[in-house]
């Protein structure tokens, strides 16, 4: 169930079908194409993934969403612009059989673009509700057994924490007295959450990274994650500041543009949305190279995050990367890094495997009680953890983090790469 059915969520469904029907390879999706060492290296055991833990086949998925514009997938695919005109007619009978339900909607949080197809309530609870009664009705329709709510709308205005936000009475309250401060996106995981479907958050917004959440998350026994895919830009730093950090190479300065003309991109020329991804985006440093440890080498840092709207760019995003470095005996370096990349093309498989792996915690005791699931960190560049928990955004931590938690849900030694054992 997809809350926001434009060109990340069309570029995911329309891809999962054509894997389905043989039409493309699934690159890009760990669950789909990767595999885990298990023991020793010289014990050459390395299953795929899907092999090794009960995920959910692609055969199994169906689909729904909510949205503000009345265009089926197919429709809403070839406004997008992301896939060839090709691969979406061959996939047009599945993709124009899925139409959107009315969405919930607050111009407030979203100035940029405005829609017909939404919903209507004299609370905001009673837009709850009417989320709750569309989850049951998909449910019930779709014969599907199990269900996982990934938002992929856009970037809401910034705001913080309020009363609102600190537990399940207060926010009920909230939503019944139309609190300002309750977002769109928190009605979806509200509702979600009370029927005790998992939630993802693949934007910046606060949405599940609240108390109240939380709570939810854990009495209904729905996992939560999030929040904000990372794909592209955030996903090069989560690469390159590791190696910073592991060769202890200063950092003075580093300076990030992005141009990009999608939805996505009108949307971030709002200065409250941009507000909200500048958060998302400039956690990342400071928590990678930790500057309380480093002073001298990481304690002065210019961080500078700028996303410009440019129409004729579309879903291909340019991120460019200015960054000042200093080695031995401080003498100054600097690296450009110019990805010219395709942002739903590197988001699809992401909430592919999001969703299956949700499915899996759902579904595993040792997991489903935790509300939320650290462990899935590699997909997001604001990751959420406990309270007072700082996250972790190496990329490779990260990585280590999710395929450790695969192996001990199988009861398999974890990986620590110490090695002494191969010179005994």
């Amino acid at each position: 169930m997809i809350p926001g059915m434009g060109a990340v969520a069309t570029t995911f469904v329309a891809g999962v079908e054509a894997i389905r029907k043989g039409l493309a390879k699934p690159i890009g999706s760990l669950t789909q194409m990767g595999t885990v060492r298990l023991g020793k290296r010289t014990d050459g055991r390395s299953p795929k993934i899907k092999e090794f833990v009960p995920l959910a086949g692609l055969d199994d998925l169906v689909f729904t969403g909510w949205d503000i514009f009345e265009d089926n997938m197919y429709e809403a695919a070839s406004k997008a612009g992301v896939l060839d005109s090709r691969l979406l007619d061959q996939l047009k009978p599945f993709l124009a059989s899925i139409t959107p339900r009315p969405a919930v909607f607050d111009h407030n949080y979203v100035k940029k673009i405005d829609g017909p197809n939404v919903k209507k309530g004299k609370t905001k609870m009673d837009l709850a509700e009417q989320i709750r009664d569309d989850i049951r009705d998909f449910q019930k329709t779709s014969g599907a057994s199990r269900l996982i709510t990934m938002w992929c709308g856009s970037t809401e205005s910034y705001i913080e924490p309020t009363v609102a936000h600190q537990s399940v009475k207060a926010f009920e309250k909230a939503l019944r007295d139309n609190d300002e401060m309750i977002a769109p996106s928190m009605v979806y995981a509200y509702a979600s959450l009370m029927e005790g479907v998992p939630f993802a958050n693949g934007a910046p917004n606060l949405t599940v990274d609240l108390p109240v959440m939380l709570e939810l998350s854990r009495k209904n026994e729905a996992p939560i994650c999030g929040k904000d895919f990372k794909t592209g830009q955030t996903l090069m730093k989560t690469v390159l500041a590791p190696a910073f950090k592991a060769r202890l190479l200063g950092l003075s300065g580093w300076y990030s543009t992005n141009i990009l003309g999608n939805r996505d991109g009108e949307v971030l020329d709002d200065p409250g949305s941009f507000k909200t991804k500048e958060e998302s985006k400039l956690g990342v440093l400071e928590h990678i190279l930790q500057p309380a440890l480093y002073p001298e080498l990481y304690g002065n840092i210019f961080h500078k995050v700028r996303i410009n709207y440019y129409p004729p760019r579309g879903d291909n995003k340019e991120g460019w990367d200015n960054i000042d470095i200093f080695g031995w005996l401080g003498y100054p370096m600097q690296i450009k890094v110019d990805f010219l990349c395709r942002d739903s093309i590197l988001a699809a498989p992401i909430v592919l495997d999001l969703v299956l792996l949700m499915d899996l915690a759902k579904r595993c005791a040792a997991l489903r009680g935790l509300g939320i699931q650290e462990w899935l960190s590699f997909y997001f560049k604001s990751p959420m953890t406990a309270p007072g928990l700082y996250p972790e955004h190496d990329l490779f931590i990260q990585s280590m983090k999710l395929k450790n938690t695969l192996r001990h849900l199988k009861g398999e030694e974890m990986i620590t790469h110490l090695g002494l054992e191969y010179y005994d």
